[in-house]
């Protein structure tokens, strides 16, 4: 079992940047993945950004160029940099880990909340 925890939200105006963290519990260097989704009032669940242990990444388009993913496996903490941020980013944020090995295992974080204002 792994226990991922969400930290760095917070209110930021627009333009503004925050660095959200995710600390998992232990190693994170067997994740085949790791990610960050968010989601907002009223809305469903999105990816925001996916990196896997290759280092591909993946984004999604309304946070390209602005947002960045990265994982430190030595601290165990993956991160999303968050930079000329918009009030339509307002959202939880959640932390994901997936270990492919069979079985499959997929780990959530609590969520941090990110308000930006306009």
């Amino acid at each position: 079992q792994v226990q991922l925890v969400e930290s760095g939200g917070g209110l930021v105006q627009a333009g503004g940047s925050l660095r959200l963290s995710c600390a998992a519990s232990r190693s994170i260097f067997s994740m085949s993945a790791m990610g960050w989704y968010r989601q907002a009032p009223g809305k469903q669940r999105e990816l925001v950004a996916r990196l896997t242990s290759g280092n591909s990444t993946n984004y999604a388009d309304s946070v390209k160029g602005r947002f960045t993913i990265s994982r430190d496996n030595d601290k165990n903490t993956a991160y999303l940099q968050m930079n000329s941020l918009k009030p339509e980013d307002t959202a939880v944020y959640y932390c994901n880990g997936i270990m492919a090995s069979p079985p499959v295992l997929v780990y959530w974080g609590q969520g941090t909340q990110v308000i930006v204002a306009s």
